[in-house]
């Protein structure tokens, strides 16, 4: 085995460049919380998507966030027609003038390999937190950008088991870390919150959802549970993505209340009564591994959710989340949810808590770096001294 060496403990001068299409400010989820611990041993700067506006020339608008990670937007011009080439000069830009002695490049998409391959880092990570090529309208090259993010990776983290299965014979290293929790954030839900006021008018029992809303999310589902159950509130947090908001179902029972920031969530789920997650079950749903799944269990909702594999695998076999398919069957669940959760319930939630955080995921990612690190320049360093020059460069070296 490997032996970590000085770079289990990066110097200051240890920046990961972490390349994603979501926003930071997006919702907070897996890269959120992974960059965010990353951050107390490394220099981070996250790269996301790049925003239009008029001007003459790219740049890169910097913000530090709280969390000591340094948001870096890119500003291209409205008419800008060589994305990847503008793009490419930012990166370059930023490594250039960024000091460190040792460099990860971190991607979230296999797209920003058409601006961020060319970098020469120590190690190259694939986090691969979806199959975004089973996501509505997926950018043109995705599957073959992914092929060569599987060639130049030194290491892969699949974000759940189903991703994991489909990938690991990809890549000689691939790992799953499926979603985890900081239970003691969710956990203030379990105490008494005063009740946000956007919500403190919505009458009870509650029935909530937070995360984002999009093709993922069965809209036929939540307009038909919602209308069989109107003495119920249904509760829906999130921004809205790629979904015409004009389709959203309507009824009385049912708020749909956009996005709130990380920190306030404890608040709005300590003043519901069940949470659900209605997934739609398709090609965009069957390798998600929903970060929402142990937060809800840490505020010590009854859950219920489709029979989405990942959910059903780690949650719905040891009854700690219900599952249930189709709107009668979801209908009937939450009558039972909300009159009363299954005895001992809580205590197993618990439990499983108890074997997951984020702070754990990160450390075994921290330590799975520190191996690439040192068979890369170990590998580095013996083709280094196997290599004798050719007769031709004897002669000129003469």
């Amino acid at each position: 085995m490997d032996t970590p060496t000085a770079f289990a403990r990066p110097c200051p001068k240890s920046l990961i460049l972490c390349l994603s299409h979501l926003r930071w400010d997006l919702v907070f989820q897996r890269p959120q919380h992974l960059m965010t611990r990353a951050a107390a041993t490394h220099d981070v700067i996250y790269f996301e998507e790049p925003l239009r506006e008029a001007g003459k020339r790219p740049s890169l608008r910097m913000r530090l966030d709280r969390s000591g990670v340094r948001v870096a937007t890119p500003i291209l011009p409205t008419d800008c027609q060589d994305v990847s080439g503008a793009l490419k000069g930012l990166v370059d830009g930023l490594v250039r003038s960024e000091p460190h002695d040792r460099l990860v490049m971190w991607f979230y998409t296999p797209m920003a390999l058409d601006f961020a391959g060319h970098v020469a880092a120590d190690v190259t990570v694939y986090d691969c937190m979806d199959e975004l090529s089973a996501f509505r309208d997926p950018p043109a090259g995705l599957r073959a950008n992914e092929e060569r993010l599987f060639r130049q990776a030194d290491v892969v983290f699949t974000g759940g088991m189903s991703l994991y299965e489909a990938k690991r014979d990809k890549h000689p290293r691939v790992f799953a870390f499926p979603s985890s929790v900081d239970s003691a954030h969710f956990g203030r839900a379990r105490g008494d919150l005063a009740d946000p006021d956007d919500q403190r008018g919505i009458a009870y029992p509650r029935v909530g959802f937070f995360g984002v809303i999009d093709e993922r999310m069965d809209i036929d589902l939540v307009g038909q549970v919602s209308a069989a159950l109107p003495d119920v509130q249904f509760v829906m947090l999130g921004p809205i993505v790629k979904i015409d908001q004009a389709a959203l179902p309507r009824p009385a029972n049912l708020h749909w209340l956009g996005s709130k920031a990380y920190a306030q969530l404890p608040a709005y789920m300590a003043n519901w009564d069940a949470g659900w997650m209605p997934f739609a079950l398709n090609e965009s749903t069957r390798f998600i591994s929903p970060t929402k799944t142990p937060e809800f269990l840490a505020a010590g909702l009854p859950l219920m959710s489709t029979p989405v594999p990942d959910v059903v695998r780690g949650y719905g076999e040891g009854r700690l989340v219900t599952i249930a398919e189709g709107h009668e069957a979801v209908t009937d669940v939450l009558r039972g949810l909300l009159a009363k959760p299954s005895s001992g319930w809580l205590a197993s939630v618990d439990s499983h808590l108890a074997t997951t955080s984020w702070d754990a995921t990160w450390e075994e990612m921290e330590a799975e770096l520190v191996r690439a690190g040192v068979r890369k320049r170990t590998q580095n360093f013996r083709r280094l001294k196997t290599f004798t020059p050719t007769s031709g460069l004897e002669a000129s070296d003469a």
